[in-house]
């Protein structure tokens, strides 16, 4: 046998011996990826994730997943292969690591009718310099001197226009309040105007295209949106002018709304100021409106809570009515004590925000699971507020579980504290969370002293995944008749 023949005879031997070794490899190298399921072709599994459910479950989709690969699981989402993560100590470990190891990544679709210099969207230094201008707006210090005055003052305006024994849609007066406060926050906006009705007006189609498939295409609520966004944005532009060309002509520049403190205290182009206001007035009217009208839905089936709620205030009025007072002060509100529980629990059953966009920038591994950079990863707080590893009795409106035992905290309040994050956490933690329990703590103050209420009609919050009441949340009203 000749070299030759020899060589094409050993030939398949050594072929066959390259790809087994190559194979071998490859296995060695291959990322331990957690168990799931990646679905159908570009599709994946988002139909199903985005299927409607109860807001106060985690859903089928979850419940199915969660039960057949874990608490972490692999997908694909939105376009892109996607870790989902139920587990409290991954969720913890990615909003802690943000711009170190995560990003924040929303769809595209969202940048594009929210901004490219929206805070929701930005990353890194930029997003760092437009928080930071949101906190020192949202300080503490006016807080007390100046939002809690104009919270009180929205909320009454809104429970005014109840009349006895009437029926309307909570969602819509919640909606009303805090698109109200934001105007007058924001841009010192009066309600009822028909500037800031006008305004309202296209914010309502704004909305509708940013909860709406992102189709652009004539006729679609998307296309609509971003319509509407570019009359929002001129509307703002012209206010910014009108602000510009007071201050150089000597006029005082008005600090006392988040845009002409912008203004004044920030080196912010005018593309990102626009942005930033609209973001902020999403954010800002959006989450509030849908804690306060889950808080009324709540409420209205746990007579307990009320009752509760209804010695706190009653005792708050009565020393203010000693003191010669009427408005609210900061005293007051740090008062509300059994308040605070309930807007916990609102927030933790209720679920507002359900989970959060999140990309790896880095390979990462975590409990024997490897994320590979560039994945999406979406950690799901709700399914970590309804987990009763972490919750007693995840299904139940139980504002006592937030409750102070004589003096100190009950034995579960380390593990509900540490995995409650209704507003996010990290670098990226809300940072109007303390504006938003503030609202809702002073609507409920007035709302109880004033009223008592019932559902008029079925109704019940939904996740698409927004949390949203398919009917508004009917209810019918009855003032309380002051005794002399």
């Amino acid at each position: 046998m000749s070299d030759l023949e020899f060589f094409l005879f050993l030939l398949p031997f050594i072929f066959s011996l390259y790809l087994f070794f190559n194979v071998f490899k490859n296995k060695q190298n291959a990322p331990n990826l957690p168990p799931g399921n990646m679905g159908w072709p570009f599709i994946g599994e988002t139909v199903g994730y985005l299927r409607p459910y109860s807001a106060t479950t985690i859903g089928r989709f979850m419940e199915q997943h969660i039960s057949r690969f874990g608490k972490i699981y692999k997908s694909h989402l939105f376009g892109e292969p996607t870790i989902i993560s139920a587990d409290a100590g991954l969720n913890k470990f990615i909003l802690q690591n943000e711009g170190r190891l995560f990003e924040c990544s929303y769809p595209r679709s969202i940048g594009g009718i929210l901004g490219k210099w929206s805070m929701l969207v930005l990353v890194g230094d930029m997003h760092r310099d437009m928080r930071i201008i949101s906190l020192n707006f949202l300080s503490n210090a006016r807080l007390k001197t100046h939002l809690l005055p104009e919270v009180e003052k929205q909320t009454l305006l809104v429970l005014s226009s109840w009349k006895d024994n009437s029926t309307f849609c909570a969602q819509d007066e919640a909606k009303k309040f805090t698109f109200n406060l934001m105007a007058k926050h924001i841009m010192s906006l009066d309600p009822g105007k028909p500037e800031t009705e006008q305004l309202k007006k296209e914010y309502i189609t704004f909305m509708k295209g940013v909860i709406s498939p992102p189709l652009n295409l004539p006729g679609t609520a998307y296309r609509k949106a971003l319509k509407s966004r570019s009359t929002i944005l001129k509307f703002i532009e012209q206010k910014m002018e009108e602000r510009m060309k007071h201050t150089r002509e000597g006029g005082e520049n008005l600090e006392e709304d988040l845009l002409g403190w912008v203004l004044k205290h920030s080196n912010l182009s005018k593309e990102q100021i626009l942005d930033l206001v609209l973001s902020l007035l999403f954010a800002g009217h959006e989450t509030s409106s849908v804690a306060i009208t889950l808080a009324i839905y709540f409420l209205q089936a746990c007579p307990d809570a009320v009752q509760q709620l209804t010695e706190e205030h009653m005792e708050i009025a009565r020393a203010k009515k000693q003191a010669g007072e009427r408005e609210l002060h900061w005293d007051d509100y740090k008062k509300m004590e059994f308040t605070q529980c309930v807007v916990n629990e609102t927030l933790r059953y209720g679920n507002v925000v359900r989970f959060l966009h999140r990309k790896a920038i880095k390979d990462v591994r975590y409990k024997g699971y490897d994320i590979p950079r560039g994945w999406k990863v979406l950690p799901v707080v709700a399914a970590v507020h309804l987990d009763p590893s972490h919750f007693d009795r995840p299904q139940l409106f139980d504002p006592w579980r937030w409750q102070s035992t004589r003096g100190s905290p009950p034995s579960s309040s380390s593990s509900m504290s540490n995995n409650f994050m209704p507003f996010g956490g990290g670098p990226r933690l809300c940072a109007g969370s303390e504006l938003a329990k503030l609202e809702m703590a002073v609507f409920i103050h007035h709302l109880i002293l004033n009223f008592r209420w019932e559902l008029s009609d079925k109704d019940e919050a939904f996740a698409y995944p927004y949390v949203d009441f398919p009917n508004g949340l009917p209810i019918t009203v009855h003032r309380h008749h002051k005794k002399n």
